[in-house]
């Protein structure tokens, strides 16, 4: 069992920052890939993310650039630094734990979080 806690969301303007966490417990963190999705209303899922457990990373096209995902395995916490933040970006966040397959999916993960809210107002 694996529980993920996001922390951080909130409202910030058009080209602003904001950074958010997602504390992680009851699994080797160190050993554990992650991921952070979003969902806007209305719409799916999407991929945001990803980091292994051994530093690589990749980001959604739409993100690259603005975003950086980043780890702590001291504190089992796992980091989202966004900045340049776009309306469009408003969503609620989720970091998710990998388990196999296509990094992409929402599929691939087998723990996810309660998510965090991130509005952007232009």
């Amino acid at each position: 069992q694996v529980q993920l806690v996001e922390s951080g969301g909130g409202l910030a303007q058009a080209g602003g920052s904001l950074r958010l966490s997602c504390a992680a417990s009851g699994r080797t963190f160190s050993t554990t890939s992650m991921a952070w999705f979003r969902q806007a209303p209305g719409k799916e899922r999407e991929f945001v993310g990803f980091m292994s457990w051994g530093d690589d990373k990749f980001y959604a096209d739409s993100v690259k650039g603005r975003f950086t995902i980043s780890r702590d395995n001291t504190k089992n916490t796992m980091h989202l630094q966004m900045s340049g933040l776009k309306p469009e970006d408003t969503a609620v966040y989720y970091c998710a734990a990998y388990a196999s397959g296509n990094v992409y999916s929402t599929n691939s993960y087998d723990y996810w979080g309660q998510g965090t809210q991130v509005t952007v107002s232009s």
